[in-house]
Order: C-alpha cells, then sequence, then structure tokens
C-alpha cells in the first residue's frame, strides 16, 4: 500500500487497459488528423516512415542514454561510441521529412552521448546551443564525481525558427536591490519579497526531479520533468503548433504540450508507459498547472509559497 500523499502513478496494463485502448496502433500510413493529439503505441523505427511529411513545429527528443537500462523488461545496452551514433543516426535521419522548415529541436542527453549526438545532429540540423541543466540529485558515485548534470542539444532545420525569449523569464529573488531616485531598478517590489524576472541562460539550475508526493510522478526510470518541458515548448513553438515526440515514455512532452495548448503526437513502444502517458493526460484536463511555472514566469526552487500567491494575485 502507498502513502497517502504519494500520487505516483503506476497503475498496471491489466488496471489501465481502458488508457491503452485510448492509443493509435495499426497498420499503413498515418494522416494527419489521425494522430494529431493522440499517443502512437509502436517501435519509433518503424512508425516514422508511416507519418505525414512536414506537420511538425517542434521536435523533442529524449532517446535512451548509452547506459545499460532497464525499461520495464526491454533493456538497452550500452554500444561502442560509433554503434551509438549509428543507433542515434537511425532515428534521427528519419525525423527529417516529418520537420516543416522553420522546425526546431531538442535532443536530451548525458555527458558520454552529448559529444555522439551532436555529431550527428551537425548532419542535419543547424546547432544552436548545448543546454545543461542540473538534475538536483545525481546518481550516486564512489569513485567518480556525481553525475548531477544532463544536456539539451538546440538545434534548428533552417535560418527562420521561433524563439520566444519574454515567455520563459526565470523569476529570481532579489538578495541586494538596487534602487534609482528612490524607485526599484530592474526589479519588483512586493508584499512577498523584491524579485527580477531575467533571460534564461543555457544553464538550469531551478529544476526538481518528480518524486512521490508530485502528481505528475510515475515509475518511469528516466522521467523527465514538466518544468523543463514546458521551457522547450514555450521557447520554441506557439499555440496551436505541433510538438512530437518519437520516445515518450511516460509521457511528459505531451502533458506538458496539452498544458500549454499546443498539439502534441508521441510515439511509445511500451503499453506499460503508454497507459501512464494517457492517465496522466486525463488528469491534466482537471489539473493543467505546472510545477515552477505561475503568473507567466519560471519560478526557483523553494519558492513554491511565492508561486501560491502570485496565483492570487
Amino acid at each position: 500500500m502507498k502513502a497517502g500523499r504519494n500520487k505516483t502513478i503506476d497503475i498496471s496494463v491489466e488496471e489501465g487497459r481502458f488508457y491503452l485502448d485510448r492509443c493509435v496502433r495499426r497498420e499503413g500510413n498515418y494522416a494527419v488528423d489521425e494522430i494529431l493529439d493522440r499517443t502512437i503505441c509502436g517501435d519509433t523505427l518503424e512508425i516514422l516512415p508511416l507519418l505525414p511529411e512536414k506537420f511538425v513545429d517542434l521536435l523533442i527528443v529524449d532517446p535512451p542514454y548509452n547506459l545499460e537500462k532497464n525499461f520495464n523488461g526491454s533493456k538497452f545496452h550500452q554500444l561502442d561510441d560509433d554503434s551509438y551514433a549509428e543507433y542515434t543516426d537511425s532515428w534521427m535521419k528519419l525525423l527529417i521529412p516529418l520537420l516543416k522548415p522553420h522546425a526546431s529541436v531538442y535532443v536530451c542527453c548525458d555527458w558520454q552521448t552529448t559529444p555522439v549526438i551532436m555529431n550527428v545532429m551537425k548532419k542535419y540540423f543547424i546547432l544552436r546551443n548545448r543546454i545543461t541543466w542540473q538534475r538536483e540529485k545525481g546518481r550516486g558515485a564512489n569513485a567518480n564525481w556525481k553525475n548531477a548534470m544532463e544536456d539539451i542539444i538546440f538545434g534548428t532545420l533552417s535560418q527562420e525558427y521561433t524563439f520566444n525569449v519574454d515567455a520563459v523569464k526565470l523569476r529570481r529573488r532579489v538578495v541586494a536591490p538596487y534602487r534609482f531616485e528612490g524607485k526599484p531598478k530592474d526589479w519588483e517590489e512586493t508584499k512577498e519579497g523584491n524579485f527580477r524576472n531575467t533571460c534564461p541562460s543555457n544553464f538550469w539550475d531551478d529544476i526538481s526531479i518528480p518524486y512521490w508526493s508530485m502528481a505528475e510522478n510515475t515509475a518511469h526510470p528516466t522521467q523527465k520533468p514538466e518544468k523543463l518541458l514546458a521551457k522547450l515548448i514555450l521557447a520554441s513553438s506557439r499555440e496551436g503548433d505541433v510538438v512530437l515526440d518519437p520516445f515518450l515514455g511516460s509521457g511528459t512532452t505531451s502533458v506538458t504540450a496539452k498544458k500549454l495548448k499546443r498539439h502534441y503526437v508521441g510515439i511509445e513502444r511500451d503499453e506499460q508507459y503508454c497507459v501512464w502517458a494517457e492517465k496522466r493526460l486525463e488528469n491534466a484536463e482537471k489539473a493543467p498547472e505546472i510545477q515552477g511555472y505561475a503568473q507567466g514566469v519560471f519560478w526557483e526552487r523553494n519558492t513554491l509559497q511565492f508561486q501560491k500567491s502570485a496565483k492570487k494575485m
């Protein structure tokens, strides 16, 4: 039995058969209206060639890192760099025909796979930046530094692309407020404290990994936080755009896109993860909020009380 505050989504396939039946799963080519705002249950390498051309505005990819990992019984075995590059190229080249000319792409990786991913991406995209985000809690290590960082590589298909910097401002507390002629200079004075909305950098230290008392949490071993995906989606798409995730996992990309009024398409081959994704999509209809994002800005960690006050204003 789970503790009363444990909100982790871990229903079985049998319990969630209703959710699995919502997923798209068939042979033959797909039309846009068949897959928009849907989860496709199947293998990405088999599904991608069946999708329509030039329908995606934003591509978010969280592939298996080059680590020994067990995904609900499906094991990914570590490869040498050349083999992992071949694997990366096998799915990346299938995605290119699906993208609109102005599309952007974000690919998640870790310190070992970043060089490999970037080298493959250079064949297909214009590389724009490397985002590094702090996982808050890292993988333990006794003979090495704890791995508490991950990367996201940002690229575009052309020189024309969407980037909404005002949509991804970070609200920081001002420790030493500066005044000009007695008035706040580039910061805001509130009852809850002094704050400044700052432009985002490519290092993010305000992300919390989902944990057992958070409604977005699932039993997936490598789930990404909604706040993390919200930054990518808000920066590089507009309301009504289409966001594609070919390695959907527990559904974070689709759920966050839905909450931010974007269309989504997710591909996931594991039935268990499809069930959790669909459950989360259902929950999003009643609870559209995103932890750490309120009043149109992203908040630092440990500012939940200020976020709640902002929502009441």
